[in-house]
């Protein structure tokens, strides 16, 4: 049996990002998807990436369902290869359940920071 997750007081991408009431370096917008510079970033670049109307979770869509997961990833993709043009590498999360912080989809689309020496001493080239 898994934990109910604890109702959420506070949707920051809905309550203050998306209505622009807190300020936010946008890095892509579309009619339905925002993507911006982290308010509290966590990686030298940090970017991220929500649905403009309420979306539970990747596991619970919501009314947006399928075809606005795809717009979203959309713009993940998008970011992605932003920041693996600029610094070399780039990284996706998003999460669910209780390791969700805040009840509305989103991803992190960020660099660590490291050198490229230093990626290919972690990962090397296992694609061949």
């Amino acid at each position: 049996m898994t934990a109910a997750a604890p109702p959420s007081t506070s949707d920051f991408y809905c309550h203050q990002a998306i209505p622009g009431l807190t300020p936010v370096k946008v890095v892509a917008e579309t009619e339905h998807v925002l993507a911006f510079e982290h308010t509290n970033p966590a990686h030298p670049v940090h970017v991220v990436v929500v649905p403009k109307v309420h979306t539970p979770s990747l596991v619970d869509l919501g009314g947006g369902g399928e075809e606005l997961l795809a717009k979203v990833m959309a713009v993940v993709r998008q970011v992605a290869a932003q920041v693996e043009e600029e610094h070399g590498a780039a990284s996706v999360t998003t999460n669910v359940g209780l390791y969700q912080e805040s009840r509305h989809l989103h991803f992190h689309v960020y660099h660590r920071g490291e050198s490229d020496e230093q990626i290919l001493a972690m990962y090397g080239h296992h694609d061949g």
